[in-house]
């Protein structure tokens, strides 16, 4: 056997298998297991944009210390997939550990001196214990749950608790789950020397948390929110929040009494039917959505230069994915930044939000739909596959029940009653924002809602001056989004240094974790994680104070960087791109190897 130091609660495993072959549920009934033993864990999927037969992994990390990011090494490999045993033998960290379907013996092939390799008869076993094969195909990968269990030292009590409850209405699925989990753990216990060096342990129940999936969390933030209507063109990896607004509203929006839905949602036939459906409801008084990925919002733009201009509150969801074009649809980055910040022909200026894991996507769910309609504009929420459809362990929702939408300046028919004239593009107050009505409240609201030109009343101009001076209005509302998007987050060093690092979205689990190690190296840096376009005056600040600022994000054009200079005057050389974009999540050797090198000190890998 390989030795290898002794590790509690900070490993990686790696589960390689079929796409097809029902091993969701085995690998998240080994993730929720940890879970319950208080461990800090989260999951990532790594499947293919097929439906079924090519190669899947699910990374499932364990860190005491809480750490969330992807971690590029792999301490124990489950190597369930023949046509990857090369690839998977060659990812297991040195002193690691492989275990694989022994059924068809393969040692010669697997050998590596610096690893154990653990062959486990699991299709023979179960051909000797189950009778029919789709069961014999599932049980096998159950199977594995019950060896890691003994290898890694599970709670079988833990185990025996899940299978409880996710098969209570099924008793007879249980009594097979457990036997195939009991076969693979008496199994590893007679061979193997258990529990191996790396290995879980008790940390208490992890009250205070939740495991969620920011898809799921952002169709929540949105029935909180208010929303009522949800336009959408399926679309990976952003089906998954109006498949959750959807299971949501069927069961808050429908009437106990009536069974009336009070809700209504549209697939389109394409992605800019559903931004104009959106629009219209919103424009009605709605609150509305659409999820996309960076495909749909391409297709999209030109409804949402509409939006933008007739200055109609819509929300945008874009759980970005790999591109150009089809790009990989499976795969994560954030590559999306500068066309939705821009996005549409002519001038135009979006707010974006930057939540960082699921429970930001709730929050900031319900702020896009509140700014949306403070603001009269389209509002992006930028979250990507790695949010949106991998598992990430949170603290729990919260909510304050005192919550009113925050409808902006509508004007109803009482206020409409008070006034001479109501004039739909007159600023009276300076902050950019002028009153609107909705369409049947009272006849002296109405006015002609228009994307080609006009002016402040309404009507159509090709008056230059006219022209000019709603465009000019618009940028005042552009400074007031400033004031009323989230803020940044400074998390400073606690030695003084003028080393900083921007960054946003998923990339912060990155930083956290890198921003450790690079102080065990005695680089010490500030951290600024940006939260929304516009810049809040902490990011112009944080760019003042500091001398070398490296902005860590997952794309290969350094978009925020180019954002952050086209937003402030005299930075570029102060800016220092650290990039990542292969489609795998950021880990944060990445950032400890950008940021090392360029203060001069390299670090091994």
């Amino acid at each position: 056997m390989s030795t290898t130091q002794n590790r509690i609660n900070d490993f990686v495993l790696k589960i390689a298998t079929v796409n097809g072959t029902g091993s969701a549920s085995a690998n998240g009934l080994l993730m929720k297991a940890l879970f319950r033993m208080g461990v800090p864990v989260t999951g990532k999927n790594l499947f293919p944009s097929n439906i079924q037969g090519l190669p899947t992994w699910y990374e499932v990390r364990a860190n005491h210390q809480g750490y969330m990011s992807r971690c590029s090494r792999v301490d124990v490999m489950v190597a369930m997939n023949a046509q990857t045993y090369q690839k998977d033998l060659a990812e297991v960290s040195p002193g690691g550990f492989l275990v694989y379907d022994a059924t068809w013996p393969r040692e010669r092939d697997l050998n590596r001196h610096d690893i154990t390799v653990f062959g486990v008869p699991l299709s023979k076993m179960c051909n000797e214990n189950f009778e029919v094969a789709r069961v014999r195909i599932l049980m096998k990968n159950v199977m594995y749950v019950g060896v890691l269990a003994a290898l890694l030292d599970l709670d079988l009590e833990v185990i025996k608790q899940l299978l409880q409850e996710t098969f209570s209405s099924k008793p007879k699925l249980i009594d097979a789950n457990l036997k195939a989990i009991m076969l693979g753990y008496e199994y590893a216990q007679k061979h193997f020397t258990c529990p191996l060096p790396i290995r879980a342990e008790t940390m208490g129940d992890n009250t205070g948390n939740i495991l969620i999936t920011g898809n799921e969390a952002i169709g929540l933030g949105c029935l909180y929110a208010g929303a009522t209507v949800g336009a959408w063109y399926p679309i990976t990896p952003s089906t998954g929040v109006m498949d959750a607004f959807t299971s949501y509203c069927e069961r808050f929006r429908v009437d106990p009494e009536t069974g009336d839905r009070n809700y209504m949602i549209i697939q389109a036939e394409d992605e800019l039917a559903a931004a104009g459906m959106v629009i219209g409801a919103n424009w009605v008084g709605a609150r509305a959505f659409t999820p996309t990925s960076g495909p749909g919002i391409s297709l999209m733009s030109e409804f949402i230069g509409f939006a933008y201009y007739a200055e109609i509150p819509s929300v945008f969801i874009n759980v970005q994915r790999v591109g150009p074009s089809t790009g990989m649809p499976t795969r994560t980055q954030q590559s999306d930044t500068m066309m939705c910040a821009y996005a549409s022909h002519g001038d135009t200026r979006h707010p974006l939000l930057f939540p960082s894991n699921p429970h930001e996507c709730f929050d900031m769910a319900v702020r896009a739909f509140d700014l949306a309609e403070r603001l009269q504009t389209p509002v992006f929420l930028l979250s990507d596959l790695d949010i949106g459809m991998n598992d990430w362990m949170v603290p729990e929702l919260d909510w304050d029940d005192a919550y009113r939408p925050d409808r902006g300046k509508v004007l109803r028919p009482d206020d409409l009653a008070e006034m001479d004239r109501f004039i739909r593009y007159l600023d009276t107050d300076g902050d950019g924002i002028p009153h609107r009505t909705l369409p049947g409240d009272d006849p002296k609201g109405a006015y002609f809602t228009r994307g080609s030109g006009h002016n402040k009343y309404g009507g159509y101009t090709e008056d230059s001056d006219e022209y000019q001076e709603i465009l000019d209005r618009l940028l005042v509302k552009w400074d007031t989004a400033k004031t009323l998007v989230p803020d940044a987050i400074l998390s400073p060093s606690s030695k003084k240094t003028k080393l900083g690092i921007l960054a946003y979205g998923s990339s912060d689990g990155a930083v956290i974790e890198a921003r450790d190690r690079l102080a065990e190296l005695g680089i010490h840096v500030n951290y600024l994680r940006i939260r929304a376009f516009p810049f809040s005056a902490e990011v112009h600040e944080f760019l003042e104070a500091h001398d070398t600022i490296y902005v860590v994000e997952q794309n290969r054009d350094a978009q925020m960087k180019a954002l952050l200079m086209l937003e402030a005057n005299d930075i570029a050389d102060r800016l220092v791109s650290i990039l990542h974009y292969n489609g795998m999540p950021i880990p944060s050797e990445c950032v400890v190897t950008g940021v090392s090198r360029h203060q001069g000190l390299e670090v091994a890998a």
